[in-house]
């Protein structure tokens, strides 16, 4: 009944649709993220689309069309810093994330203050998402979708043994590019709900609660994304109804979901 109430508003029918959708998103990425030990990528994307999100906002820009391309491009450096050997892949995302950071705070400070549109990045606002976005938002999450549906094999062969997908004739670099442009996308779109500091739980979370009870990558990625829209889904429901924040409600709700998938995880290994 209250989701019924819910979708009656407008502005939350178009928060469920993407909020659905990017949750999906992270789910299916997060899987293979998480077995490559790169999970923390998505707070560091966050924190570079914050930078980007500020600046566009002083230029009185389109949010979503700058910061995508700039989030996407700080991913394929990301990826080629750490891979490089010169950086560790954990300081690589520090290094950058930061940085972004501060730009963005400085960048605020210096033309409009710390304003509500901005802040909301941060921390999430449903109230962000407009139409416009909302239809961008759909487009591309459905070509993230697609694209991870497609290319599922050649994505579950670089996530157990990159080397030795190279040697059969897997062009691995250019699957974990697609992947970190692809998990980008995916950040940008949800830090309109979830802000830069939350975002990144939605990588993790479902991904580390599905693999406490199902063992093969199949099975994790398809349980993962089932309990990422069912706790977004849940969460927005006890927003909307303790009148909490958006984003730290789903998050407490994957939190709650982690705690009874391991439970559960403990009793079936007995």
């Amino acid at each position: 009944m209250i989701f019924i109430e819910m979708l009656s508003y407008p502005f939350l029918a178009r928060a469920m649709l993407v909020g659905v959708l990017v949750s999906l998103c992270a789910a299916l990425l997060g899987t293979p993220l998480v077995l490559k030990r790169y999970s923390m990528i998505g707070d560091g994307l966050s924190h570079v689309g914050f930078g980007s999100l500020a600046i566009a906002t002083a230029l009185d820009l389109a949010p979503l069309a700058v910061t995508v391309p700039v989030v996407a491009l700080a991913a394929v450096l990301l990826l080629r810093i750490s891979q490089s050997g010169k950086i560790r892949g954990d300081a690589a995302i520090a290094l950058i994330s930061s940085g972004s950071l501060a730009v963005g705070v400085i960048v605020v400070s210096l033309t409009s203050g710390m304003n509500m549109n901005v802040s909301n990045y941060m921390f999430g606002s449903i109230l962000t998402v407009s139409r416009a976005d909302a239809v961008l938002s759909v487009v591309l999450c459905a070509a993230v979708i697609a694209l991870f549906t497609l290319l599922y094999n050649r994505i579950f062969a670089v996530t157990f043994d990159e080397t030795f997908a190279a040697a059969t004739g897997t062009r691995a670099q250019l699957y974990n590019t697609l992947l970190a442009v692809l998990t980008a996308v995916t950040v940008v779109l949800g830090m309109r709900m979830m802000g830069a500091l939350l975002i990144s739980s939605l990588l993790i979370f479902p991904s580390l609660s599905a693999m406490r009870v199902f063992r093969t990558f199949k099975s994790v990625t398809v349980c993962s994304a089932a309990l990422s829209v069912a706790c977004f889904a849940i969460g927005m429901a006890a927003s909307y109804a303790l009148e909490t924040p958006s984003g730290a409600s789903v998050v407490a709700m994957n939190i709650l979901a982690f705690g009874l998938f391991a439970l559960a995880g403990k009793l079936l290994r007995r």
